[in-house]
């Protein structure tokens, strides 16, 4: 269900796009974002940081993709929001001495602080490798292939959500003994 809800925006966005074009397209997506955010909302009955930025970013860039006719705002988007992460990820750790990733996650999962700074790391590096590969494709493709790009580089994210789950799956500590003692 909450994969369904993560995705279900960019699969209307694709298919309004494909049935009309980028400004219908671009609506539908920021009516869908503002439904999924009320969703997460009932759900969760809260809304992470990062959920305020994407919802604030689709709101503002599809406004003005809209108002001003111009598909560029719409596809800069993605550079400018996983840009936000990184610079945020990055000053977190080096100017504040935080490590927003444990805050936001750490009661849910208990992971040695090398562990946590190692994760930070990989996400400033996943986040800006995101606004290059997006960068690159607004700026040097049609908006089809971007629209197209937009759906299937969604392998991007699910190869890099099974791959952090693989890499902290060794960190987790289980409830049962690791060496039981016979009866």
């Amino acid at each position: 269900m909450k994969l369904l809800i993560d995705f279900f925006p960019i699969l209307l966005f694709f298919g309004s796009y494909k049935l009309y074009d980028i400004y219908i397209g671009t609506g539908v997506l920021m009516a869908a974002t503002v439904l999924q955010m009320a969703l997460i909302y009932g759900i969760d009955r809260k809304l992470q940081a990062m959920h305020k930025l994407t919802l604030l970013l689709v709101l503002i860039f599809g406004t003005l993709t809209l108002a001003l006719h111009d598909d560029r705002f719409i596809k800069w988007k993605p550079t400018v929001l996983y840009g936000a992460m990184a610079i945020a990820l990055v000053l977190a750790v080096w100017v504040y001495k935080k490590n927003f990733l444990k805050l936001l996650l750490g009661s849910q999962l208990e992971l040695p602080d090398a562990v946590w700074l190692r994760l930070n790391t990989i996400w400033v590096a996943y986040s800006t490798f995101m606004a290059l590969i997006n960068g690159y494709v607004a700026a040097y493709y049609s908006t089809a292939d971007w629209v197209n790009f937009k759906l299937w580089g969604y392998a991007f994210p699910l190869a890099f959500i099974i791959g952090q789950g693989f890499y902290i799956a060794r960190y987790l500590k289980t409830d049962e003994p690791q060496n039981p003692t016979p009866p």
